[in-house]
Formats: C-alpha cells, structure tokens, sequence
C-alpha cells in the first residue's frame, strides 16, 4: 500500500481547543450521532445511493424504533457493528499482510478485504483462507497497483529528503498556529519550507504506523488561513471538523494531482503498509498520487482528514486511505477554523 503526500490547505492551527461541531440540524450529524449511541449494535450509518438519505442500520425492532423517532431511515441487517469489529480482529490475527487492507461498509453489512497486486502465491492463499473462515461476515476485493504511502511533491511542504502536502491549518486555545500532515512525511523530515524555500514550521510531534499525523508549528512568516487550495485560483473556507460517513460525496485537495472528488466507502479502515499497519482511518474511491501524502479531505466547509496512502492514480483511478481529523485534534488541543 502506498502512502500518499497530500496537498496544502490554509487552515488554521490551535493547540488545546476541541473540535467545532457541525451544524446541529444536520441529518448526517443526527445520524452519526444515533450511530454512536447505539454502539457495538449498529454496523453505522451511510447515505443511501438511491435516495441521498441518511440510513442507521440496527439489529432490533427496538432499535429501529428509536432511529424512526429521531427522523433517521433505518435498515435492519443481520450483523450489528460488535460482530463486524470481531471479524476484523479477526483478520489482524489471519491476514495481516502487507498489500491488504479492511474496512467495514454498513451498505453490504460485511467487512471489505482490499488485496493489491503484491500479494500473491501463498499470502494470497493466507489471506482468503482467513476470509473464507469468517463466512458472509467478508468480502474481498481486488485492488490495482500497490498500496503505499505516497511521498512526493505537494501545496507542497518541503522537508529534507520530502515533498508531502499540508493538511489542515490549525490553532491553540492561546491562539498559536500549527498545521497538521501525515505522520509518515513527519518522520522524514523535522522542520519545512514552502516552495520556494521560505521556513514554514517546525515538527512538534509525529506518529507513524498505527496512526498517521503530525503537527507543525509555525515559526516563518507564511499566513495561514483556515481555508483549502481548490487549485483553480480559488480557496475552500474551513469553519469546523467532522466525521466522514459512508456513502459521503467528498474532496481531496493535493500537491501533486490537485482537486479530487469521490466517495466514501468505508470506515474504521486497517491498512497494512509495507512500513507498519495503520489503524482508523477513512477508505474511499477518491484518486491520490505520491506527494498528496498529508493533504486534505473535506466536504464543504468540514475538515474530515489527511492523507494517508493507497493504490492507483488519478489517471486509471484507486483507493485512498485518510487519518481521520478528530483523533488528531484531540491528540494535541488544537481546532481548524
């Protein structure tokens, strides 16, 4: 699996404040909401392809009952989230090769088993007996080219040896500015330029494999705004975090291949990268390219997460894997907006 360099945002960084909470009427917040509370019996809640609504899939008429009342659809399914968890525990013990990957789609009820082009022969064998012995609960899908963490060229950061992309502008509760990017870029290299060679910030703290984050703090000049490089002249203003949700239309903003858009397929996303398994993340059919690692996936005006890796380009198409935002955030005390 490749991990990949995103592009830069201009957000703002803040240590030590929480996350802004999306618009209080949103269906998708009030979904994602009713999905947390009923916890391991939900397998989460997507967008309904057909008709753009929320859905919260649950295993009880009880449960059921409870997301009507809030004005959510709800789809009964077989298996509840606490199953779907167990399975993919399950493939951290039986399949954790590198070139796989597993996220869980509540639209199929079953965890998703990405395999790349590298595993072959007896991993391959490993990796669908593994699924194989998990029943319906599992489903494999064939990945073009590699999955890998894409460092190259982004609204680029500079390191020493590295191009990745900044994420997100980010702020403190005393009101000193940061940016966040992957924690793969951050461990190769301790302090960034612009392209031009201008000092952006200092590392502060990196974490890579298991999560993949970093947070820069500013020491140049550069402004930095709360906003996205929408790379057509224009900027996408950034006012607030969210959690993605399956089904979500969204965009990557990156160095290297620029403005993507997509969906999102699946979440709680393990991926084994040659280098270590990253846990958590975001899945989705959004392209990405080496450079874009870092850079920022958003919907509208929420920041949603940084690039990590994947497989494929933006020319043929692939599967990217993004460190969700909320973790980070609440790992250093700092806010977007």
């Amino acid at each position: 699996m490749t991990v990949l360099a995103a592009t830069a945002l201009t957000a703002a960084v803040v240590p030590g404040a929480h996350a802004a909470q999306p618009k209080p009427h949103d269906p998708a917040t009030t979904a994602r909401e009713l999905a947390k509370r009923l916890g391991g019996r939900t397998a989460g809640a997507y967008a309904d392809p057909a008709t753009h609504k929320l859905v919260v899939t649950v295993t009880s008429d009880a449960d059921a009952r409870t997301v009507r009342a809030a004005g959510v659809e709800a789809r009964t399914v077989g298996r509840d989230g606490t199953a779907l968890r167990a399975a993919t525990a399950r493939l951290r013990q039986t399949a954790r090769v590198p070139g796989t990957a597993w996220s869980i789609d509540p639209r199929t009820d079953q965890v998703v088993l990405s395999v790349d082009r590298t595993v072959t022969g007896a991993k391959l064998a490993k990796v669908k007996a593994a699924a194989a012995a998990l029943g319906q609960a599992v489903r494999i899908r064939q990945v073009r080219g590699t999955f890998r963490p894409l460092i190259s060229g982004g609204d680029a950061i500079y390191g020493a040896n590295v191009r990745c992309s900044l994420g997100f502008n980010v702020h403190d509760s005393s009101g000193t500015a940061y940016f966040i990017t992957a924690g793969h870029c951050g461990n190769d290299s301790s302090s960034w330029t612009d392209g031009s060679g201008n000092e952006l910030g200092q590392n502060v703290d990196s974490r890579f494999p298991g999560t993949d984050y970093a947070i820069v703090q500013y020491t140049g000049g550069a402004d930095h705004p709360s906003d996205v490089d929408l790379y057509d002249g224009s900027t996408q203003p950034i006012t607030q975090a969210a959690d993605a949700y399956v089904g979500e239309s969204v965009q990557r903003s990156g160095s290297t291949s620029g403005v993507h858009g997509g969906t999102v397929q699946g979440l709680d996303a393990s991926v084994n990268y040659q280098e270590g398994t990253v846990d958590g993340l975001i899945d989705t059919d959004v392209c990405a390219e080496p450079g874009d690692s870092g850079g920022s996936l958003f919907d509208g005006t929420s920041a949603l997460g940084l690039t990590s890796g994947g497989s494929g380009d933006c020319s043929s198409g692939g599967e990217t894997f993004f460190q969700p935002v909320g973790p980070v955030l609440s790992a250093y005390g700092v806010d977007v907006g």
